[in-house]
């Protein structure tokens, strides 16, 4: 089992960046897919990026391709999610969620068994 603990939202203008940091509790996070999720208010929860156990691999939803970032350091049991050309419409609470994986270096967008508390990002226009 592993609990995550996000940090680093808070309130930016359009064109800025910041980063998002999850840490997670455990000696087995280097087992764990991880994911960044996004709800926006009155919306359902949507994936963001994904990355596989090693971080050899990536996936991200098509509204911030080319815009984050999802990377992790193992030796830190932390995962980050680096947003940059902040646009109004990404303003909402940025969940982490975890996945044990066996046996796969895949990133999966759904099956994620463990979540964090969210944390607020907002962009203003």
């Amino acid at each position: 089992q592993v609990q995550l603990v996000e940090s680093g939202g808070g309130l930016v203008q359009a064109g800025g960046s910041l980063r998002l940091s999850c840490a997670a509790s455990g000696r087995t996070f280097s087992r764990y897919a991880m994911g960044w999720f996004r709800q926006a208010p009155g919306k359902g929860r949507e994936f963001a990026a994904t990355i596989s156990s090693s971080g050899g691999n990536a996936d991200y939803a098509d509204s911030v391709k080319d815009r984050f970032i999802i990377y992790r350091d193992n030796a830190k049991n932390t995962v980050y999610l680096q947003m940059n050309s902040l646009k109004p419409e990404d303003t909402a609470v940025y969940y982490c969620a975890g996945r044990r994986v066996y046996y796969s270096d895949s990133a999966p967008i759904s099956g994620y068994d463990y979540w964090g508390q969210g944390t607020q990002v907002t962009v203003s226009s």
